[in-house]
């Protein structure tokens, strides 16, 4: 059995993932809108890559918030 300090600082430590993640979607939109800006032609397939982009980033997100829980609840 883990001291709760240890599960707390485990928990917080798990939760820099999500500062990552906010910079990725960032990133992601960024490059959207650059893309789209080049070649507007192209809007609506990157738009498609651009939430696919998103999904993937945001998936991170949920298994960091995840691990973060069970660290917290199941140990």
């Amino acid at each position: 059995v883990l001291p709760q300090s240890a599960k707390l600082i485990g928990a917080g430590l798990s939760t820099i993932a999500l500062a990552g993640v906010g910079v990725g979607i960032g990133t992601v939109f960024a490059s959207l809108v650059t893309a789209t800006a080049r070649n507007p032609n192209l809007a609506k397939q990157l738009f498609a890559y651009a939430i696919l982009g998103f999904a993937l980033t945001e998936a991170i997100a949920l298994f960091a918030l995840m691990m973060g829980f069970l660290i917290l609840f199941a140990f």
